[in-house]
């Protein structure tokens, strides 16, 4: 009512119109279906972004107070119109393949979405060919089915078994199908205290040129299957150092860079780390707050680094650590320092190494492999 609306942040004025929006919307809906009514409030636009985010809970939570998850699944908050599915991932891939895959019986992404998704279950082979082809997956070999569900022992059976690839490649390659051209864009970024720069572009080709070339460098230290860590803010270097990571046949090692020295080393000794990227410095609201020194203290591991800002590190470095220029320089003896040639591995090797938050002891390592997002 008008008080619990008050007592969530509207004015006395605009409780009233809005429970008489609601009680309009509510006379509108077709039976007792509080997807429906959700759906038609929605429509009306009757909440707004400018409403506290405490009335859109007491609205949303009283439409679905009777509702019945367990049977129904998570209430619904967002319906899309048809224009708006129609440009979605799976709103294109179904206007491409669904009147091929179910006949007359498509009609649009809304309409047709249990159908489609029926399908899916149904027919794992059809589906997943058409998505790993829409995600431009290359293979070097080609799985022996999608799906194998004839070992019991393992929970929800075993995804493309037998296939081989770098899903780092995948990423970089272009395709001619989907529309995945060298001169297309690839990143956007701005830096870190440029909020009143330019945003920065990156092609396809141009990335691919970066990982290949960091690549390089890192193949003539480590050795294949080397747990390398990451511990540095999430900047357009960050992406290009994880994705060479994998390109090149070792394995990432996720660490945050709030973390202190303790949990850096605990992290590094529990993946044997080899190496650690990270930066000599974090940029924040134009202040520099140190990390080479937390990675230092935590272990001996050696460690490349890339400058907070500028060209170069602004920090003396250990002997056995590298400042990341004379890293990349390390390569410019060969004659393609940009190209490197993925190794191609099973598509359960491992490509990353996560954490749990180790609240009840040592952190526990949560691999991922090829398969995992």
């Amino acid at each position: 009512g008008v008080e619990e609306l008050v007592k969530a942040g509207l004015a006395v004025e605009d409780a009233k119109g809005f429970e008489k929006g609601l009680r309009d919307a509510i006379a509108r809906t077709v039976g007792s279906d509080p997807k429906e009514l959700w759906r038609e409030l929605t429509a009306r636009r009757l909440l707004r972004p400018s409403h506290p985010h405490a009335v859109h809970q007491l609205v949303y939570y009283a439409v679905y107070a009777n509702y019945d998850a367990s049977t129904n699944g998570p209430p619904l908050y967002w319906f899309p119109s048809l224009y708006q599915s129609k440009y979605t991932n799976l709103g294109r891939l179904m206007e491409t393949h669904g009147s091929k895959l179910l006949g007359a019986s498509y009609k649009d992404p809304v309409t047709s979405f249990s159908l489609f998704q029926k399908f899916s279950a149904e027919h794992p082979e059809v589906y997943w060919s058409i998505v790993l082809k829409e995600l431009s997956i290359l293979f070097h070999e080609v799985p022996k089915c999608i799906l194998d569900t004839s070992d019991t022992s393992k929970h929800g059976g075993t995804w493309l078994p037998g296939s081989v690839l770098n899903i780092s490649e995948c990423c970089l390659l272009s395709t001619s199908y989907p529309r995945k051209q060298d001169d297309g864009l690839a990143v956007v970024w701005r830096d870190e205290g440029c909020d009143d720069s330019q945003v920065n572009h990156m092609t396809l080709k141009e990335l691919r040129e970066q990982v290949m070339l960091v690549a390089n460098a890192m193949d003539a230290i480590f050795s294949k299957g080397d747990a390398i860590a990451i511990d540095m803010p999430m900047t357009v270097t960050a992406v290009i150092i994880y994705l060479a990571i994998v390109l090149a046949g070792f394995v990432v090692v996720s660490i945050a860079d709030s973390f202190s020295a303790n949990e850096i080393a605990t992290r590094l000794r529990v993946s044997k780390a080899k190496a650690i990227f990270t930066q000599d410095f974090i940029v924040r609201g134009g202040r520099k707050f140190p990390l080479y020194s937390r990675v230092v203290e935590a272990a001996p591991n050696k460690a490349i680094v890339l400058p907070g800002t500028g060209k170069d590190v602004d920090i003396q470095l250990r002997k056995q650590d590298l400042s990341w220029n004379n890293f990349l320089s390390s390569v410019n003896h060969l004659p393609g320092p940009n190209y490197f040639s993925p190794v191609q591995q099973p598509i359960d090797s491992m490509t990353n190494i996560l954490f749990s938050s180790g609240t009840t002891g040592d952190p526990k390592a949560i691999p991922w492999t090829q398969l995992s997002p």
